[in-house]
């Protein structure tokens, strides 16, 4: 009896739908969310439905659903989700300049830091770097860095690859009274991901 009165209740089939999305079972998580959004008639869930069509291998579906007419009802936080979901389906189907102007906005070009800043900032540095913009990149990843106050991104890492910095480790075991080993005497398995040439 529970059970069933609470596959009516609409917060708990987001909830199951959330839960599902995060393990990476898209079709289950649509089902939950279209359930949900059945129940509120709530548009809020359009961008992560929209990401569950690209999960499925359908990115031409998320690009559909990023031009419906349930965008222009999302908040801004949302819609700049569903702009980040659009781009990726765009770099899904080898889109990659497409994915670049997809991401270009007022969001993007603000000053202002916003919850969503440090991602669609990500984004568009990610998007750069597939294209082969390697400059306008680090640029870009610097500018997510800045605004990336919660750690949410790994931009700072992105940086330091894209400027060739190794990071070596704190403490080196190997470290005798001479002093610390020469950095060109380290083995692979003391440096994270090097320096690309």
């Amino acid at each position: 009896m529970a059970l069933r009165l609470a596959s009516r209740v609409a917060a708990v089939r987001e909830a199951a739908g959330f839960a599902a999305y995060a393990n990476q079972k898209y079709s289950e998580a649509l089902a939950e969310f279209r359930a949900a959004r059945r129940m509120t008639g709530s548009v809020e869930l359009w961008p992560v439905m929209a990401d569950c069509e690209r999960g499925l291998g359908r990115p031409e579906k998320a690009l559909d659903m990023a031009g419906a007419p349930e965008v222009h009802k999302l908040d801004k936080a949302s819609q700049v989700e569903m702009r980040l979901v659009a781009a990726g389906a765009r770099r899904d189907m080898g889109q990659l300049d497409a994915a670049i102007v997809t991401l270009q906005s007022p969001e993007l070009a603000s000053n202002s830091v916003q919850p969503w800043t440090a991602r669609l900032r990500y984004a568009y540095a990610d998007a750069l770097l597939a294209a082969g913009r390697e400059q306008e990149a680090r640029e870009w990843f610097a500018k997510a860095v800045e605004s990336d106050r919660d750690g949410s991104t790994d931009a700072s890492d992105r940086l330091a690859e894209l400027d060739g910095v190794e990071f070596m480790d704190a403490l080196d075991e190997r470290e005798g009274e001479d002093g610390p080993v020469s950095p060109v005497a380290e083995d692979d398995n003391d440096t994270e991901d090097g320096a690309k040439d």
